[in-house]
């Protein structure tokens, strides 16, 4: 059976997220914390991007970031699905580039057609979006494989580890993160360096108040989304000792890595966590070998794929390192990986809806298993079990 097609597709999920919005609207008990107040990215040194992420970095799903489908056709007629985003600067490397070049490979060789794409994407660098796209390919073929072994993902890959993910939320809105009975709550870091000891102090006002309302039995993290450097880091982690952070997350851009081994040596007591734009397997390898991090990040959809994701957790489990993938308790790819890998304790699950809303109103897209109590079990359908229907597809190239 081998790669007869590869393309990128529109499967209704503008329409469907607007359907969404509309029961937001309705049902929502306040705007969702992600729809004002600030956050600490990589542009706050410049006060026009500073106060709001959005205002550079489009949200998934907007028109300026519009997602689309990877469908992969064998030629014996089976199909294997995934999503994508930045689908304008994606799609051309999928269709134009890496399609053609591996059409006629054998359809379930996932791990040859993934060293083939990270090899083809050599002469330009296979990270950052490159790595998106490959990521979307591997995912469509997992997809693929599971159905026509007719077993969910995660029996291919070792079967259940676990019965459930237990999930953490990341959000703003902890008191009803707390009130849909999640067992931890993760936190986006308002200020960095550039806001002086006043946003110092009030991000350190931030955790003293969530202590206060999630009591000691609630796990809390906190995100940091790129936005530090060491000295920052070193500040905030001695501040905030005194409330029990489960780790501090993702504090120095990823390329900076003589930085994290600094701040390794710095906060040696500090729970640190990281990795969400490393691309492949190769900087977790030395992140690991170094030990610069405790908890290995990758994002399944940007790290290359379920193939180098499983990769990254024998590394991370050979080293006595845990890894949590990025968001990855909200799509069926990281829900599959999660529930198979014995490195992986926690699902991330990210919640930008208004509270009030319910999870099952707020599913990434339709069918998508969503979390109760704070626990979540992925579909046992073939493949990853996307509820999506390929003749409703429209080919966009």
């Amino acid at each position: 059976m081998k790669i007869k097609k590869v393309e990128v597709v529109d499967f209704g999920l503008t329409e469907f997220k607007a359907e969404q919005r509309k029961v937001w609207d309705k049902n929502g008990r306040r705007p969702p914390w992600s729809a004002s107040g600030p956050v600490a990215n990589p542009m706050t040194p410049y006060p026009r991007y500073s106060a709001y992420r959005p205002s550079w970095m489009p949200p998934a799903n907007s028109t300026a970031n519009p997602s689309a489908g990877v469908l992969v056709t064998a030629d014996d007629g089976s199909q294997g699905f995934s999503v994508f985003y930045w689908a304008d600067f994606l799609g051309s490397i999928i269709s134009d580039y890496l399609g053609p070049r591996i059409q006629g490979e054998p359809a379930m060789a996932t791990e040859k057609i993934y060293d083939m794409m990270v090899r083809l994407c050599a002469p330009f660098g296979a990270s950052g979006l490159a790595s998106y796209a490959v990521s979307a390919i591997d995912l469509a073929l997992w997809d693929l494989k599971g159905k026509v072994l007719d077993k969910p993902v995660y029996e291919l890959i070792g079967g259940p580890q676990k019965d459930f993910i237990k999930c953490y939320p990341t959000g703003g809105d902890v008191d009803w993160h707390m009130e849909l009975g999640f067992p931890a709550t993760k936190l986006p870091c308002p200020y960095g360096p550039h806001d002086g000891l006043d946003g110092l102090h009030k991000n350190v006002e931030l955790i003293a108040a969530t202590r206060e309302i999630v009591g000691q039995d609630i796990e809390i993290m906190l995100d940091c989304w790129m936005a530090f450097d060491v000295e920052y880091t070193v500040k905030l982690a001695e501040r905030l000792r005194p409330y029990q952070l489960s780790w501090i997350e993702e504090t120095l851009r990823p390329e900076e890595f003589s930085a994290h081994q600094e701040l390794r040596r710095r906060l040696p007591w500090q729970i640190l966590a990281t990795g969400e734009h490393w691309y492949t397997t190769k900087p977790f390898f030395e992140a690991a070998r170094s030990h610069v991090a405790d908890i290995l990040q990758p994002d399944i959809g940007w790290v290359g794929g379920l193939t180098p994701l499983i990769k990254i957790c024998a590394i991370a489990e050979a080293a006595g390192l845990s890894v949590v993938p990025h968001g990855g308790a909200i799509t069926p790819y990281g829900q599959h990986a999660i529930l198979s890998m014995p490195a992986v304790r926690w699902g991330e699950y990210y919640i930008g809806s208004p509270p009030g809303v319910s999870l099952a109103d707020a599913v990434l897209m339709p069918g998508v298993p969503y979390a109760v109590d704070g626990k979540l079990i992925p579909s046992d359908a073939p493949g990853f079990g996307v509820a999506l229907k390929p003749e409703n597809f429209t080919i966009i190239r």
